[in-house]
């Protein structure tokens, strides 16, 4: 599979390696080449290029930029690029403004979700929420005692779904998949719940499982 992953930063690094492990092609897209000179040195099987070039040359786009660049990022990628392709979402609607006692601020309200607004900008993309709620870190084949932590995702494309859903699982996650869209308003917030004990304590090794009977 092509994967195309709009960004250059740490999350959009530690994906495109990971799903080189796993066997794909990638491109990382960036306004800036110069950002990912050293990750192209080490991962000379891949591709550096624009979001636009990026865009176009995955099967699957995967959005790692910070949340409030992200439909201009999109945008700028093209929307006919992204039509009829999963896209990652693995963005949050993080605010500039600093966190309070440990918690995140976030720019949207309760009741929409960032993904549900660049489904909404984005109508024939298949937006799917993943990633958002763990660090890079741990993003490829978390080593935790507890074993695989459930990857959170949803969206309105059941075929994306189950894409995303595969790309997950050869990442080392059980995928859980939570519903439409809608279901984004409780996923991102994840994100604020999981830096919280990095925000006060300087823990960042942790990750979300979900327990169910057998």
């Amino acid at each position: 599979m092509k994967i195309g992953i709009i960004g250059s930063g740490s999350v959009a690094q530690t994906l495109g390696s990971g799903f080189l492990g796993a066997g794909h092609s990638v491109m990382l897209g960036s306004r800036s080449s110069d950002k990912l000179s050293a990750w192209s040195s080490a991962n000379p099987a891949a591709a550096v290029g624009s979001f636009e070039a990026a865009a176009q040359f995955g099967d699957v786009i995967v959005l790692a930029v910070k949340g409030v660049h992200a439909a201009a990022a999109l945008r700028i990628a093209g929307a006919s690029s992204l039509a009829g392709k999963a896209i990652i979402d693995a963005t949050n609607p993080i605010a500039e403004q600093p966190p309070v006692d440990g918690v995140l601020r976030f720019f949207t309200s309760t009741n929409e979700s960032l993904l549900e607004q660049l489904q909404h900008e984005f109508p024939a993309a298949h937006l799917v929420k993943a990633f958002n709620s763990v660090g890079a870190g741990l993003m490829v084949h978390p080593a935790l005692p507890g074993g695989p932590p459930t990857m959170f995702l949803c969206g309105n494309d059941a075929g994306a779904k189950a894409t995303v859903s595969g790309l997950v699982t050869a990442l080392g996650w059980e995928p859980m998949d939570m519903g439409t869209a809608v279901a984004a308003r409780a996923i991102e917030p994840l994100c604020m719940l999981w830096c919280i004990p990095g925000m006060r304590g300087g823990s960042w090794t942790h990750a979300f499982k979900l327990l169910r009977p057998a």
